[in-house]
């Protein structure tokens, strides 16, 4: 990828979608950014990224399953590369309403997908050849592990969430129209990130601000659901990899080799929220409550991420306790910015 191409990142106002967009400001890529700035996406999380030289972003609002405004924007801003990282995203939510999570994830991405194939079509020669498609997916796709082994590129699909069988679907649409059409779409799945600016309705930032508000913090069943947890500035390193090296029609899994129990993870919050915010009369872990287990909550997930590193040199540069506590101090420093986008759920 070069300076000279201008990127198209769908859902770029999401928690993971703006650490991208700001990787590609600093590039000096020209980004526009197509966001339906639903209750995850939000423009406050696009404000803190400045122009850099040549780069620069602009944000449309608008929606993937709009074919005809992605054609315009393709057509209109010479795009070279599309990333799509628009979805509707959390498991609870797909489980009370899975409508939103077809619609946007599998019809989105058809339109998306067939907005690309019209605009590749009409190309010439070397920016026909240069042209990539990026569907950004997730390891929920593959189901549930037991309690040893990791998942890879080639693990069969086996979503057990409305979520996970709607990213299913756009990961094979993506597969067909690169197999069918030859249109240029590489698919990258990764494990749980984690970070700054994620929608506290995530189990990090929804233990964090339920801790401090004095509000229980709900453990779904025994706890010990593991999750390999990844920073999101690693998964976008490795995104950016998966667009300069990847191959189109290939696969590309990213983890973060940090496998942690969900409540050994609550108690990491706690301890980690007493030494820097103590509240009177004990510590935050009094405030763990167990409740009813999720529908279908996948036990285990791991990623073996061997074939990203050896074909894309992809690496980590957070380690989960290092990222960890940044990702701490970042919530503590901006309640204001918590408060803000649950206000607009």
């Amino acid at each position: 990828m070069t300076s000279a191409h201008s990127i198209l990142i769908a859902g770029g106002a999401g928690f993971i979608g703006s650490c991208f967009v700001a990787k590609c400001v600093e590039r000096g890529q020209k980004v526009i950014v197509l966001d339906a700035l639903t209750y995850a996406g939000h423009k406050a999380n696009l404000e803190w990224i400045k122009p850099a030289g040549a780069g620069s972003f602009q944000l449309v609002q608008g929606d993937i399953a709009d074919r005809a405004l992605v054609l315009k924007l393709l057509k209109e801003h010479a795009i070279g590369h599309v990333v799509n990282f628009a979805a509707e995203s959390h498991v609870d939510n797909s489980i009370s309403g899975p409508k939103a999570f077809i619609d946007t994830n599998i019809t989105g991405t058809f339109q998306l997908l067939e907005a690309c194939r019209e605009y590749w079509g009409d190309l010439k020669d070397q920016q026909k050849a240069d042209f990539r498609v990026l569907q950004i997916s997730t390891d929920e796709v593959y189901g549930s592990l037991g309690p040893t082994g990791k998942f890879n590129e080639q693990s069969p699909m086996r979503p057990n969430s409305p979520y996970s069988a709607s990213k299913a679907a756009a990961d094979h649409l993506a597969r067909a129209w690169f197999e069918t059409y030859g249109l240029p779409v590489i698919v990258t799945h990764c494990t749980n990130n984690y970070g700054p600016r994620q929608f506290p309705e995530k189990l990090i930032p929804h233990m964090i601000h339920c801790a401090l508000a004095g509000k229980p913090l709900p453990v779904y069943g025994d706890g010990k659901n593991v999750r390999d947890w990844i920073h999101v500035e690693d998964h976008c390193d490795g995104v950016m990899l998966a667009l300069e090296k990847g191959n189109p029609g290939d696969v590309y899994d990213f983890g973060g080799d940090a496998e942690v129990e969900n409540i050994h993870l609550v108690h990491q919050l706690c301890t980690l929220l007493d030494a820097r915010s103590p509240k009177l009369g004990g510590s935050y872990a009094d405030q763990i409550t167990y409740v009813t287990d999720r529908l279908g909550h996948d036990r285990r997930y791991a990623i073996d991420d061997s074939k990203s590193q050896a074909e894309l040199g992809f690496t980590r540069r957070y380690r989960f306790e290092q990222g960890l506590e940044a990702t701490v101090d970042w919530y503590l420093a901006n309640q204001a910015w918590c408060t803000l986008v649950m206000e607009k759920k």
